[in-house]
């Protein structure tokens, strides 16, 4: 019989949060990736219905925030309501960020 490959870990596994708050560079990975999706959700109502589903919230650091749009017409009207967007932030008390927009490919 053959013995397992790790006998020295605990029996049981840990999730990906669990793992991420173990690890401070996994922990602040994962505050950033939840701030964004934050971020994105207090712009949802500003986007037309087509978008809200399709565009997506991208990384987030200390002077910008990027968001993924599916295709360049989207990136266009992004950029077009980037000064709503910005407003829609500061009047939630968050910290003005360049807005990043880029197209991801399907």
């Amino acid at each position: 019989m053959s013995q397992p490959l790790t006998p020295h870990l605990a029996s049981r596994s840990l999730t990906a949060l669990e793992a991420a708050e173990r690890a401070p560079e996994l922990a602040n990975l994962a505050r950033r990736a939840s701030a964004a999706r934050e971020r994105l959700a207090i712009i949802a109502p500003l986007l037309p219905a087509p978008l809200r589903t399709s565009v997506r919230a991208g990384t987030l650091d200390e002077q910008s925030w990027c968001l993924l749009a599916p295709h360049n017409a989207a990136a266009a009207k992004l950029r077009q309501l980037a000064p709503a967007i910005a407003a829609a932030l500061r009047v939630r008390g968050l910290p003005d960020l360049t807005l990043r927009i880029k197209v991801t490919k399907p």
